[in-house]
């Protein structure tokens, strides 16, 4: 997914004719909620959704209570909201994970953030501009390598896929590494794929674990995120019940939606395969910004950002950092894969905001609708800045 960094405030007016939406208390949830508890939030929900897919939806809560909404529909043809509780394609949510083994593998001293890649990986970042000896473990977290932005996509932009149709690490770093250097390591961001790519293979040398293993059994299980998958190469399926995606195109007030195309995990693997849901999602965010899945000190590091774009926001090792209206700031990451454009953000103080939305557009995505919607919710009964 190539993120976009822009952030503007935009005053929306919405006409919602034909818009299905529906309130959807969590399991979670300690209160009954209607759309008049969060009329602010429904109307930016409505308004990026306008932008969006055929449906959206948005869990968000205080840390004592949880509430969903919802517009439009997880199924086209179909009055059917998305829940809380439906699996959908995270994108490079999947990154936060990754790094978030390659942080308990340094707590562990078995990695060093300040390593070059080359000791644990010799060769594989060699060649076409690059040197593994001088593009460190950070550099790569951080999206500082000066790797070339790589957008792997279905048909179109992938490596050589093996005989049975999935894909090998080392060939999608291969393929990665392919477009010549931006900058050099340490000097600018540029966000590239490549980057979490080559920490996959990084966590398989190191733990002698497929990366979709080693993140199951360090983040996935401990954490009971039964809804949440990080799925085998070969394993397309996605678990029932599920959002469905789509490809389409918006022209003012007319749309046309057809089913996402289908590919395998291992295109994206350690960059952006994994599977779960807005309560899930919100439970491993609220779970690693608590510290129960690496140290204060890990934490720290991961929170150590770099700021990027005009408007607040740093990117730290696999965690955004978001400057709130309200004061504040809020940390997660955002996603998108074909069929799918995901985001979610916590507060220290319990706030939290996941969101999907069905479709990805690869022009004119609603970017900026999107983290209007997430900063609105997370500052319901907030302060406002002066």
């Amino acid at each position: 997914m190539a993120m976009k960094w822009s952030r503007k405030r935009l005053s929306v007016v919405i006409g919602a004719a034909c818009a299905t939406m529906l309130t959807l208390p969590s399991p979670a949830a300690h209160a009954q909620t209607t759309a008049d508890d969060h009329a602010a939030t429904l109307a930016a929900l409505k308004a990026f959704q306008a932008k969006a897919g055929p449906g959206a939806a948005i869990h968000a809560g205080d840390g004592s209570d949880a509430w969903t909404l919802s517009v439009g529909t997880g199924t086209v043809n179909a009055n059917r909201p998305i829940k809380s509780d439906e699996h959908f394609r995270i994108g490079s949510q999947t990154k936060t994970f990754t790094a978030a083994v390659v942080l308990q593998l340094a707590d562990e001293g078995k990695v060093s953030l300040e390593a070059p890649i080359d000791e644990y990986l010799p060769g594989v970042v060699t060649g076409n501009g690059y040197d593994g000896t001088r593009i460190t473990v950070r550099h790569l977290l951080q999206h500082t390598s000066g790797i070339a932005p790589y957008n792997p996509y279905p048909g179109a932009q992938t490596p050589k896929p093996n005989p049975d149709g999935t894909y090998d690490l080392a060939a999608s770093v291969r393929e990665g590494l392919s477009r010549a250097p931006v900058s050099a390591p340490g000097a600018d961001f540029t966000y590239s794929n490549t980057n979490y790519l080559i920490l996959g293979m990084l966590i398989e040398k190191v733990t002698g674990m497929p990366v979709h293993e080693s993140i199951t059994g360090r983040i996935i299980d401990p954490l009971g995120l039964t809804r949440t998958a990080f799925p085998a190469p070969g394993d397309r399926a996605l678990p029932t019940p599920a959002v469905n995606g789509y490809h389409g195109v918006r022209l003012g007030g007319f749309f046309f939606w057809v089913s996402a195309l289908t590919y395998d995990p291992s295109l994206y693997s350690s960059a952006g395969a994994m599977i779960s849901t807005l309560e899930d999602l919100t439970a491993f965010y609220q779970a690693l910004s608590s510290g129960k899945v690496i140290s204060p000190a890990g934490l720290a590091e991961m929170q150590k950002v770099r700021d990027v774009g005009d408007s607040g926001v740093g990117y730290g090792l696999g965690l955004m950092r978001h400057n709130l209206s309200c004061d504040g700031v809020a940390w997660g990451h955002g996603g998108g894969v074909p069929g799918y454009q995901t985001y979610t953000l916590v507060t220290e103080d319990g706030r939290h905001a996941s969101v999907v939305t069905n479709v990805l557009f690869q022009l004119n995505s609603p970017g900026t609708q999107m983290l209007n919607l997430m900063d609105t919710a997370l500052c319901e009964d907030q302060t406002a800045r002066s």
